[in-house]
């Protein structure tokens, strides 16, 4: 009965870890290239289907780069270098908004920022006169500064000064918090546990999610011309990655294998917040955008583009590849938000 058993489950761990058919091998595969703008949790999903072969498997040469900007990133997909990325939705909106041919098709969620500051600093009365550290100007963290600072009933440029660091990964950013050059800034779970597990102090002054303030940390977009002329590709990139998340959410050990190859992370408490934060949190199994979060992106850039004033998430998406998926029933084998 043992042996039966053990046969059983080595048969379904196989049937993960391999998932390409025989069919799928004798396919040409068609080269995809796709790019991430921060080495994240987020990006979970995409080095899933990558190592355990899924992109092969819907029919892809899947190609994954590491592009540390949403404005880089934007540019490599307008140039022909990538054909998808994966950034902050405000990246793609700013660029379709100056008349770029782009479009969001899907989502690998949002980010869970919490404002993080100094341990001397105990409530959100005491950041005034104080500096709160954001990556880029027009970038994911600096426009969620801008809509959180209102909602803790402070003005940005009066009461505290947001400075954009040029730093777009948020635990480095965490380090000049520590260091003195910043008293605040934006972070994640994991990087409250990464600190937290060196002995450093801080505190944390407010959830962003919990103040209604909803990020774009990790739309999905890709030109307009692809998805007239290269629908099925997009759709199995979709697939992979769908079925990617659901394998994350069900295989904490393999996830955390995976976040660790690629986030060099050996931290066994900070891999299962990972997995907790991430695949079973912030990602959807359905990787539909948030239109909400979209609208917010479009309100703040609009200080800077004017003509973005009245407009509306759905004429930056393209969900005609999502809603296909849907028809077919392909989100079906995968339940779960």
């Amino acid at each position: 009965m043992i042996k039966r058993l053990f046969g059983l489950k080595l048969a379904v761990v196989i049937a993960f870890a391999v998932p390409l058919s025989a069919g799928a091998q004798d396919k040409k595969l068609e080269s995809f290239t796709i790019s991430y703008a921060s080495v994240s949790g987020t990006r979970g999903p995409l080095w899933i289907a990558k190592d355990l072969g899924l992109f092969e498997k819907y029919g892809l040469d899947g190609n994954l780069i590491y592009i540390s900007s949403g404005v880089t990133s934007v540019n490599a997909l307008l140039g022909g270098s990538v054909d998808i990325i994966a950034a902050s939705g405000s990246s793609a909106i700013g660029a379709a908004a100056r008349g770029a041919p782009i479009a969001i098709i899907a989502s690998l969620g949002h980010i869970s920022y919490k404002l993080i500051a100094n341990p001397n600093i105990k409530s959100v009365q005491d950041l005034k006169g104080k500096i709160i550290g954001s990556s880029r100007i027009g970038a994911g963290s600096d426009f969620a500064l801008q809509r959180l600072m209102p909602k803790l009933g402070l003005v940005p440029g009066k009461d505290v000064q947001l400075l954009a660091t040029g730093v777009s990964e948020s635990d480095r950013r965490m380090l000049m918090m520590i260091h003195g050059k910043i008293d605040a800034t934006l972070g994640t779970e994991d990087n409250l546990l990464q600190l937290g597990s060196r002995g450093m102090k801080f505190n944390v002054l407010a959830d962003l999610y919990d103040a209604g303030v909803y990020t774009t940390g990790s739309d999905i977009a890709t030109s307009r011309q692809l998805i007239k002329t290269r629908p099925r590709q997009l759709k199995a990139f979709i697939m992979a990655v769908t079925e990617g998340t659901a394998i994350g959410r069900s295989n904490k050990d393999l996830t955390m294998r995976i976040y660790r190859k690629y986030m060099k992370i050996e931290d066994q408490k900070l891999l299962e917040s990972m997995h907790k934060n991430y695949l079973l949190g912030s990602i959807p199994q359905r990787p539909f955008p948030n239109e909400e979060a979209i609208q917010n992106d479009i309100e703040d850039l609009s200080s800077s583009l004017p003509h973005l004033k009245g407009k509306k998430a759905a004429e930056f998406l393209d969900l005609s590849l999502l809603k296909s998926l849907d028809d077919e029933g392909f989100f079906k084998r995968f339940p779960g938000k």
